[in-house]
């Protein structure tokens, strides 16, 4: 009998070399290829580590049928596709890669606010279709001295925070999740309400996990606490935004302009949203740079391997629900 470990990595990948180079001398892979819970249950039923990405679920119906798991590897910051009390209640350890994309999200949501902002888009089109009008940029802000509200602030959002500030913005912060003090560290304004930072916020980015408690928490309410004109940024999840009130919000002037990485279902098949010609889309890529992906694949095969070596494994997301813990956590 084999005293090799298995590692089942089910979704994304259709190669597997970053990860053989750190696990090939203890454990097999295997990749399914799927996003099909059915499959995981069926293919995956001897896999001591799962390493996920973001197109899978995994529910209880999966998880309980997994005897031998002690691990689910989330290989992205977000673990909002994994049911993690499900996971607990089994003795399985869920982790995340929280840090590999910090710098391109934050990247790409400056990108973003300033296309918007410098109306970009239209300006590249209008040139493309043949005029020389320097009017496509007319209704263009300075940033300098305008507020820029961060919805969540923890690695990437204060990346963000450090970023705007170089361009000369106000920036303030929201989040009640994070120790007193981060907003001195950091040299920006905090509020302890949401709606304090939303009535002030001429731009503002969401950098917020998806959890119930942020499910559309920019809905037809808040934005309208907005300033009549607002600039709307979101790299975080689709869900956190009410994406049809968004629409109306900009239909009706309330926002000016909206840049969107992430929306509630992807793809992308809302036309309304696709063709509006006040919104910037893309397609779920803030996280990608080629040095970022490589990090992020690398630490997810490094948890996994800790996790099957009998290390505590660094970034656990669940023992608040955990019992039972089929591998080491501390």
């Amino acid at each position: 009998m084999s005293n090799r470990f298995h590692v089942v990595v089910t979704d994304h990948l259709s190669e597997a070399g970053p990860e053989k180079k750190i696990l090939d001398d203890i454990a097999d892979l295997t990749l399914l290829q799927t996003v099909d819970e059915t499959e995981v249950i069926r293919r995956a039923s001897n896999a001591d580590v799962l390493l996920v990405y973001h197109d899978m679920k995994l529910t209880d119906r999966s998880i309980s049928m997994l005897p031998k798991v002690r691990g689910i590897i989330r290989c992205g910051v977000g673990f909002d596709n994994i049911d993690l009390d499900a996971a607990g209640k089994h003795g399985v350890v869920v982790c995340n890669v929280p840090d590999y994309g910090t710098e391109e999200v934050a990247d790409h949501a400056l990108m973003l606010l300033i296309a918007i902002a410098r109306r970009f888009l239209p300006a590249n089109q209008a040139v493309r279709a043949g005029q020389w009008n320097p009017e496509a940029a007319f209704g263009t802000p300075r940033l300098r001295g305008r507020t820029l509200g961060v919805i969540g602030c923890g690695r990437i959002g204060a990346a963000l925070v450090l970023r705007a500030k170089a361009l000369g913005l106000h920036v303030v912060i929201f989040d009640p999740y994070k120790p007193d003090g981060l907003e001195k560290s950091l040299g920006v304004e905090r509020v302890a309400r949401l709606e304090d930072l939303l009535k002030q916020a001429e731009f503002v980015s969401v950098h917020c996990p998806l959890t119930p408690q942020t499910r559309h928490l920019l809905n037809a309410k808040t934005l309208a606490q907005l300033p009549k004109g607002a600039y709307v940024v979101n790299t975080a999840r689709g869900p956190c935004i009410d994406g049809n009130a968004l629409l109306n919000a900009l239909d009706s002037g309330q926002v000016a302009f909206a840049a969107l990485d992430v929306v509630e279902v992807e793809p992308l098949s809302d036309e309304r949203m696709r063709a509006h010609p006040r919104i910037v889309l893309t397609p779920h890529s803030a996280f990608y740079s080629m040095e970022g992906y490589m990090e992020m694949r690398t630490k997810g095969a490094a948890e996994a391997r800790r996790m099957l070596t009998g290390e505590a494994p660094r970034n656990p997301v669940n023992l608040h629900v955990l019992k039972d813990a089929r591998c080491r956590v501390m």
